[in-house]
């Protein structure tokens, strides 16, 4: 199994950018996907998850009406859409994979993960 991330960089505050995570390997439709950052001298912290068909989606409180993830079941690859970016969301982010519909469950899959740096 892969989960590979892009779509990482460097924005100002206020900005956007948008992750994907391509996965292989698995029967991508069948797998909760989620999105994790781990900030420097921080825990990893949950962001973001999305159920199987795409109808349920959970957030962090610090990310919501911020962020959206979605899913394109055709092309194995989840996405978070970041926008009104802060300096605090500057982290090293992770796409994770699970078949356990709750997101506090442990993982089974991670990618490598993506920074994301948002300047003041």
């Amino acid at each position: 199994v892969q989960l590979v991330e892009s779509g990482g960089g460097l924005v100002q505050a206020g900005g956007s950018l948008r992750l994907s995570c391509a996965a292989s390997g698995l029967t991508f439709s069948t797998y909760v996907m989620g999105w994790f950052r781990q900030a420097p001298g921080k825990e990893r912290e949950f962001v973001a998850s999305i159920h199987w068909s795409g109808g349920l989606t959970y957030y962090a409180d610090s990310v919501k009406g911020r962020f959206t993830i979605s899913r394109d079941n055709a092309k194995n690859t989840v996405y978070l859409q970041m926008n009104s970016l802060r300096p605090e969301d500057t982290a090293v982010y992770y796409c994770a994979a699970q078949r356990n519909s709750d997101h506090n469950s442990p993982w089974t899959y991670w990618g490598q993960g993506t920074q994301v740096t948002v300047s003041s």
